[in-house]
């Protein structure tokens, strides 16, 4: 039931086992099979990802995501410019390269980064909604290609709308659907021209998104109190989009701050491999942030993100990696009793299986709690007209307003997460670690797990559906069950599994999208034992209801 833990893990890979650039980028322009179910497009809430080695993230699939997207702006009426970011996965640049090509062909205005550099999710998101502001025609949106913190053979291709944040449902499922009817239609109708024609059009425009991002930051986070408490922090972008960001914002607000890794590679080959032997950008990992938290006593606050900079992950002196969880409920204990500019009923929002302890701080703080499924997508509404001062997940992605209470970004920023723990050591005189263990004090210690169990994709698909009838227990690990949830109780949106709750822990059972498995999350307010019990019930309760279906 649990991961098997590679002997690699946390430790540098020989150079034979680093990605074959070289073949990757070749295999780019192979062409996939469109009748094959693996090799189509499938773009959901985080966009289309795959590799070529896989023919699942090939040259076809990028002119037909392309051509979709401008079929959807047309139907749609958004007429605005695109704003394009890019990370720093090998597949990325080819695939900015075709998707510039489609776009100009149809016209689109898209901006890149002045230098043909490296953008990230945040400073696009942010670019959205700066444009947008105070408009009602012309808008715009756009598209940041990446596959987050996935493995350097793979890339990705998500799309952002107008109001900044993910697409919706209705807008990737659309997307979808027009692509691999592209696809499918063997590109015929998807319109193209040379790259460099391209950059020579004008359809084609340079944007100085550093700048623009960099030298708002002390509308959302207060750069004055970190530089005059001289708080020092270890930043390291793990060779990742936001690594031209740092530089600029060290100068330009004083910090005492060091990049602790400059290196691009798109092999990735100075990471430590993951929990399974993999090179993984996922900042919220021991195995692959394992460099970071070696240097944890150089520094009172240290952080890093993933490849496309929406995720952070926090090391401190005290404790070292904080777990994602612990570090949201420390942050939205912060914010809310240092955001004198937030409305003073603005919501807290959290994913289904985020911690407890997040209800536990919106208690203290009185503070209405928004629980939703799993997916930034569903703080956009609340981030863009302030309804919410914050929205997190567990996977360590997150995003909260500007000092004023309105919309920074709609979606996930690992950059103002980090500088927020620089901020917070600076305004409370403790790192992060500590605030969260003062929290447990007074609100409980949670313990927290995520486990894999096995499924075949029938148990799968019954899974998204069970319901309360189909728990046939009334208690799970000792205790009285209160509650058995098939919709979040923030906004009735299904959550695409079952969550179960005890007044002192919970398990939520989802499907996983890729693989033959399926998601067990729990918490108990006692101890490991307990955690425990409630892992292996919760399997046997899922097991029962499946079994039965």
């Amino acid at each position: 039931m649990t991961s098997t833990i590679s002997p690699f893990a946390g430790k540098p890979l020989d150079r034979s086992q680093l990605v074959d650039v070289a073949r990757l980028t070749q295999c780019y322009f192979d062409r996939p099979d469109p009748a094959e179910a693996g090799q189509r497009v499938a773009f959901g809430t985080s966009g289309h990802r795959g590799s070529s080695f896989q023919l699942s993230f090939n040259e076809a699939h990028i002119l037909a995501i392309a051509q979709a997207i401008c079929l959807y702006r047309k139907q749609k009426g958004i007429d605005g410019p695109l704003f394009l970011g890019i990370d720093t996965h090998a597949l990325s640049g080819p695939a900015f390269r075709t998707a510039l090509e489609v776009f100009a062909a149809n016209g689109v205005v898209a901006m890149i980064d002045e230098n043909l550099r490296f953008t990230p999710t945040p400073a696009i998101s942010h670019a959205i909604i700066a444009h947008n502001r105070g408009r009602s025609a012309g808008l715009a949106d756009g598209v940041v290609i990446s596959p987050s913190h996935n493995p350097p053979a793979d890339g990705g291709f998500k799309y952002n709308m107008p109001h900044g944040g993910p697409a919706d449902m209705d807008a990737t499922g659309w997307i979808e659907r027009s692509a691999n009817a592209l696809m499918a239609g063997k590109l015929v109708d998807v319109a193209r021209m040379p790259y460099e024609r391209a950059l020579k059009s004008g359809h084609v425009r340079r944007h100085d998104y550093i700048a623009a991002y960099v030298g708002d930051l002390a509308a959302v986070i207060d750069m004055d109190k970190i530089r005059g408490a001289r708080v020092s922090i270890g930043i390291d972008p793990l060779g990742g989009a936001g690594l031209d960001y740092y530089a600029p914002i060290i100068d330009r607000y004083g910090l005492n701050a060091t990049l602790v890794d400059d290196r691009l590679d798109p092999t990735f080959g100075f990471m430590s491999a993951d929990w399974d032997g993999k090179i993984r950008m996922d900042c919220s990992s021991p195995y692959a942030m394992t460099s970071l938290i070696g240097m944890r006593d150089r520094f009172d606050v240290a952080f890093a993100n993933d490849t496309d900079a929406d995720r952070h992950g926090i090391v401190t002196r005290s404790g070292g990696l904080m777990n994602p969880n612990h570090y949201l409920a420390t942050a939205i204990d912060y914010l809310f009793t240092n955001r004198a500019g937030w409305r003073s009923d603005a919501a807290i929002g959290k994913t289904i299986v985020s911690s407890g302890m997040i209800d536990r701080v919106a208690g203290r703080l009185r503070r209405r709690l928004v629980e939703v499924p799993v997916g930034f997508k569903w703080f956009v509404d609340g981030l863009s007209d302030g309804s919410f001062g914050f929205g997190g997940e567990e996977s360590a992605g997150a995003s909260f307003l500007r000092h004023d209470g309105a919309s920074w970004t709609t979606d996930k920023d690992g950059i103002i997460l980090g500088l927020l723990a620089a901020e917070i050591t600076a305004s409370t005189g403790s790192d992060p670690g500590e605030r969260y263990v003062a929290l447990t004090k007074e609100l409980g210690e949670p313990h927290y797990a995520r486990i894999d169990a096995a499924a075949t994709p029938a148990q799968k698909a019954v899974l998204k559906t069970l319901s309360r009838q189909q728990i046939t227990t009334d208690t799970l690990a000792g205790e009285p069950i209160t509650a058995v949830l098939s919709d979040a109780p923030g906004n009735g949106a299904a959550i695409g599994g079952v969550k179960v709750v005890t007044d002192d822990g919970w398990f939520c059972a989802r499907p996983s999208g890729t693989e033959d498995v399926y998601k067990i999350y729990a918490e108990s307010f006692r101890d490991e034992a307990h955690l425990r019990q409630i892992q292996q019930e919760a399997q046997t309760i899922i097991d029962g209801a499946l079994a039965a279906a």
